[in-house]
């Protein structure tokens, strides 16, 4: 109903907060202040007479709604105040304040209006994005992790996003410990905070520990218009802002046209039916990963700018936001190619309307400062402009970027054996000679009594290559692809001649059988309540340029809908992918129903949240067959191929099983010596 000030100080040296206060708020604006300043033994000699005539003062100006006294003053003060201003005229409320801006705070007011520049959200305190933060995190050293806040706001964050989602963290107790902590830090706690979470329970641990106006990241529609009001109306109870995905029950939107359609559809539900305030609805329409190798791809620059232009032409008030490090993903490990994508890329955003982003402010490059060449490649790979885009970057960054010479392509190479040559092929993705090769290789019936022998030997030595390139940050994703369609060449080249060899076994042996002419079947899905499946989707590529059939039964994918996909195709190997925490406990779901209802398959785990760690102490002992963490693509061909392989599938299980038992042992032993030291603490 009313906010102002009491005591502490006189009506003179209050004025000035009581005129602040009334120019940001809607709100009745009440004042009592003390008879002046104490006096050396603590007494107030502030007559009523001098009280009356400053608050009178604050009356006549408009200041004030509600008068009085507060230490010092005596019933002489307050009939001298009632009499001073009893015919002035009280302030009148305005409808709004700041129209059109975004008023948000940390222990400083911050507002975002037409003319305020581009936002920077610092990124790095992230259990997912920043390595020192999360090692900080999990060893509870919260103090030493608001290092990483601090450092973030030196270089010119203006919000701090805190994301504590990881499967092995109690995710609301430690959002709720690191807020505390950051609210003991004016340094800190001076900026507004982005409470960032996929787990709507640590985004309100977060929101009771935030002592100014912050933002939640994110809400969206994946789980119904129920589930989205439900949790818009309990963030506007807090007062935040908030962020919106561009997700839906269908799943993330990829194009421009399906971006602005879930943005409107979101945007008209919270004004209409919850009164949401305009300016507290920010947009993400998905920053999503360009130059991966695959054509569909190529556009998700272009279509997150059209989005934008049209979000802030239809709806308003709202701002868009974008997390940017999504966009050069592919060039994971190549920091400065990736800092020149990013700075290109919000040069031309900015322009068109986005406001804010997560980014790391204190590494991003000036525009005009980009080298000419790396520059015009950026804004090729960005707007599609050349369809070998990609590919020269890729050039660039193996090159100019490391710092060494421009690789001059021989054909030396091909001097080596044919085993030699079918590896440097798929590592460096030429398809001119694989076929030839493959053939070379097939010739030699003493080595390779059987073409799917090649497949076992020199081509899986090549993709393990790959595997082992791609994970120490030596190759990058559209080089991944690339490796994965000369592999697909290669092996299109044996199976007629594997197809062959199944029609003489079955004919010498009078069989029957239909046999499987892939090396295996794999059922991949993006678990429930989970819409993303970009890197699902390259998976699927890849094992299927790999001579894998491939069913993938897309996102938002129940258990049963899982388990009886595998029955019916008879899988040999089930998939779970997930992006967001709470997915972690839905793949811990389908480990367990696959162990009741003995279904004995190997399970792969896979998706930015996961790792060995959760997946060797939370998954795998709840389920007696395989588990297997599997990151990235480019592995995923080298672990099916070995479960498949029973020549060498015991030794690579007892290998994995032996690996996440040292796992275990070391969570728990780090776990005892971190209730020690907590206990000590608390003693102390």
């Amino acid at each position: 109903m009313c906010i102002g000030l009491n005591c502490a100080l006189g009506a003179v040296e209050m004025r000035p907060f009581i005129e602040a206060i009334g120019k940001c708020t809607t709100s009745y604006v009440i004042c009592y202040p003390n008879a002046g300043l104490p006096n050396t033994f603590g007494g107030y000699d502030e007559t009523p007479e001098v009280t009356a005539k400053h608050i009178r003062d604050f009356a006549v100006d408009g200041l004030v709604n509600i008068v009085g006294g507060c230490c010092g003053t005596t019933p002489a003060h307050i009939r001298e105040i009632a009499e001073a201003v009893k015919h002035c005229k009280p302030r009148v409320p305005p409808s709004s304040v700041f129209e059109g801006h975004m008023q948000l705070s940390g222990l400083e007011p911050f507002r975002m209006g037409p003319y305020t520049n581009f936002v920077n959200i610092g990124e790095r305190c992230n259990v997912a994005g920043s390595r020192r933060f999360a090692k900080l995190i999990m060893a509870g050293s919260y103090e030493d992790a608001l290092t990483v806040a601090k450092a973030q706001v030196e270089m010119g964050a203006q919000i701090l996003d805190i994301n504590m989602d990881d499967g092995m963290l109690d995710g609301p107790r430690a959002m709720a410990r690191f807020c505390n902590y950051i609210a003991s830090e004016p340094d800190i706690a001076k900026v507004p905070l982005c409470i960032d979470s996929s787990n709507f329970d640590v985004i309100e641990a977060g929101l009771k520990c935030c002592q100014g106006k912050c933002i939640v990241n994110s809400i969206s529609l994946k789980e119904g218009e129920e589930d989205f009001l439900a949790k818009a109306r309990k963030i506007k109870q807090y007062g935040a802002a908030v962020v919106v995905m561009a997700f839906d029950e269908v799943g993330q939107a990829t194009d421009s046209k399906t971006k602005v359609s879930i943005c409107t559809r979101a945007y008209n539900l919270l004004v209409d039916k919850l009164k949401f305030n305009p300016n507290d609805i920010i947009f993400d329409p998905n920053i999503l990963t360009i130059g991966t190798g695959m054509e569909e791809h190529d556009k998700y620059a272009i279509h997150f700018l059209e989005a934008t232009k049209t979000i802030k032409d239809t709806l308003k008030g709202a701002k868009v936001s974008g997390g940017l490090s999504n966009l050069s993903f592919s060039f994971r490990g190549m920091d400065a190619i990736r800092e020149a994508m990013h700075s290109v890329f919000l040069y031309h955003a900015i322009k068109i309307g986005m406001d804010m982003g997560i980014v790391n402010a204190g590494n991003l490059p000036v525009y005009d400062d980009i080298e000419k060449e790396l520059l015009q490649l950026c804004e090729d790979i960005i707007w599609n402009k050349d369809p070998e885009a990609t590919e020269k970057l890729l050039k660039y960054a193996q090159t100019t970027a490391k710092g060494g010479k421009k690789v001059i392509q021989t054909d030396e190479w091909r001097n080596g054996s044919v085993e030699e040559r079918l590896e440097y092929a798929l590592v460096k993705g030429i398809e001119k000679y694989v076929v030839e090769d493959t053939e070379e290789a097939k010739a030699n019936k003493e080595k390779y009594p059987r073409p799917l022998h090649i497949i076992e030997g020199p081509l899986m030595n090549g993709m393990k290559v790959v595997g082992e390139l791609f994970g120490a940050g030596k190759m990058f994703l559209p080089q991944v692809i690339k490796s994965a369609r000369v592999m697909k060449k290669s092996v299109g080249y044996l199976i007629p001649f594997m197809e062959k060899e199944r029609e003489e076994i079955k004919a010498a042996t009078g069989s029957t059988a239909e046999d499987n002419p892939y090396q295996g079947t794999i059922v991949i899905a993006t678990v429930k309540g989970d819409v993303h499946d970009i890197g699902k989707n390259i998976v699927g590529v890849v094992l299927g340029c790999n001579n894998f059939r491939v069913i993938d039964l897309g996102v938002m994918t129940p258990c049963d809908k899982i388990l009886r996909a595998a029955i019916e195709n008879k899988a040999d190997i089930i998939g779970l992918s997930g992006l967001i925490t709470p997915s972690l406990d839905e793949m811990i779901f389908v480990a367990k129903e696959m162990e009741r209802l003995a279904i004995k398959l190997p399970l792969l785990i896979g998706g930015a949240t996961t790792s060995r760690t959760h997946t060797a102490v939370k998954i795998a002992p709840r389920y007696s067959a395989p588990v297997i963490h599997c990151l990235d693509a480019s592995k995923s061909v080298v672990v099916c191929s070995q479960l498949l392989d029973e020549t060498v599938r015991d030794e690579f299980v007892e290998e994995v099983a032996e690996e996440y038992e040292d796992i275990r042992q070391e969570h728990y032993d780090t776990l005892k010596v971190g209730l020690l030291r907590e206990n000590f603490s608390f003693n102390i």
